[in-house]
């Protein structure tokens, strides 16, 4: 069964414009069932998954574009980034646009390929598992708390209750767990072992695959956490240096994504480490051997996994509408913290996630760390940045949206 994704607009516009189309994101989120289903019979597909093809691709590209002419789509280009340079010379020749569908999971090292050689010619998507909105078959948009979008968006949301929530978070986003009845803790450890002995050798040299699975266990643990790389380190039981270039492995192949601080000339107080979140809570609590949905809401890691979960589903409506996400986060060396920023045009907005149905209005507190008057000496200068300060959100287990004060709201999480 195939679930109608929300990027099918971008996809098609991005294909009309350049000669190259190019889908990067973590393995078996639908990338290739996308572009087929968008291409329908209108183009041959072939795959470097498989070696006979991969081995014509490395050792003769010309010959392979010989025998796989476009209109043509092609899986897991990083295998294969010898052809990237004839592919190059096909469509400065042809001029014809979206020619080539490339995908590929490795996201550092297929971009790093694709940059070099195709530069000005590609447009690139990145895509996720699904989101709640492609679950529910609703229309998406990137998320701002806007109230009155929030308003006309409301009776078109299926509304979750705290344990459907809760199943929807444990069993995660993989496109296959919603297309027919698998078993999650099956599907998972399949997934894992791909990963460890496909990606992972791939991109870095690592002499034991059970360490590095540790290491994602460890890190899985650390979700909706900043990165200390010294205590990760410790904890995995390797070097800080080694624990860093393996974080972002993890972000290169779009396992988990690192928040960065929002930070300015005024806000000298910001502290400089990320914040860390495991993009498919489902993988997350399949690391930490979560056994149900139940003992996870209520477990002790329950808040971490909503506010992990929500930070998902914001950042996946951003790339699904082709932009980047602009999400920092705010923490300073008072420990004051705000769990969300989105920075767009020239406004930042405020959101703190809490599992709470009815949060104490002191949730929204942490905001007052922006507001100018709170301290003169230190953000008196934000007017003259001309940085606003715009509608601030409680992403709750409320049941419904609701005013918290003339700035603030209670966004249910369901409605995100």
């Amino acid at each position: 069964m195939y679930i109608k994704r929300a990027a099918e607009d971008v996809v098609k516009q991005i294909a009309k414009q350049f000669g190259v189309l190019l889908i990067t994101g973590p393995r078996q989120v639908g990338k290739t069932t996308l572009l087929q289903k968008l291409a329908a019979k209108e183009r041959k597909y072939v795959t470097l998954d498989d070696p006979a093809v991969r081995l014509l691709a490395k050792n003769d590209p010309a010959l392979f574009l010989q025998r796989y002419t476009p209109p043509l789509i092609i899986d897991e280009i990083q295998y294969a980034p010898e052809i990237l340079p004839y592919i190059k010379m096909n469509v400065d020749s042809s001029k014809r646009k979206g020619d080539f569908w490339l995908t590929g999971s490795q996201v550092f090292q297929t971009m790093k390929n694709v940059s070099e050689s195709l530069a000005g010619r590609v447009g690139i998507i990145e895509l996720l598992g699904l989101s709640n909105s492609e679950i529910s078959g609703t229309k998406s948009e990137p998320f701002l708390p806007d109230p009155e979008k929030l308003l006309a968006r409301i009776n078109q949301v299926k509304r979750m209750d705290l344990m459907q929530t809760y199943a929807r978070i444990f069993k995660g986003s993989m496109p296959a767990l919603y297309a027919g009845e698998i078993d999650l803790e099956t599907y998972y450890k399949s997934y894992v072992n791909t990963y460890l002995q496909r990606d992972i050798k791939d991109l870095t040299q690592v002499a034991n695959e059970i360490s590095f699975y540790n290491f994602m266990t460890v890190v899985a643990a650390r979700t909706a956490k900043p990165v200390v790389y010294e205590e990760i380190a410790k904890e995995a039981g390797i070097s800080s240096p080694t624990a860093k270039k393996w974080l972002s492995v993890l972000v290169s192949s779009g396992i988990v994504a690192l928040v960065q601080p929002y930070s300015n000339n005024i806000l000298k107080r910001t502290v400089k480490m990320p914040l860390l979140h495991f993009l498919d809570t489902g993988l997350c609590a399949y690391l930490l051997k979560w056994g149900n949905a139940e003992t996870l809401e209520r477990g002790a890691m329950a808040g971490a996994f909503f506010e992990s979960y929500v930070f998902s589903e914001i950042y996946k409506s951003w790339l699904n509408a082709g932009k980047v996400p602009p999400l920092y986060y705010y923490r300073d060396k008072d420990q004051k913290e705000i769990d969300l920023l989105i920075w767009q045009g020239g406004t930042l907005y405020p959101l703190e996630s809490k599992k709470a149905a009815s949060p104490r209005t002191e949730s929204i507190k942490p905001f007052k760390v922006l507001d100018p008057l709170s301290d003169p000496g230190r953000f008196g200068e934000l007017a003259q940045l001309k940085i606003n300060i715009g509608t601030g959100a409680v992403v709750c287990m409320a049941n419904d949206l609701l005013p918290i004060d003339k700035k603030n709201w209670y966004v249910p999480v369901w409605l995100i």
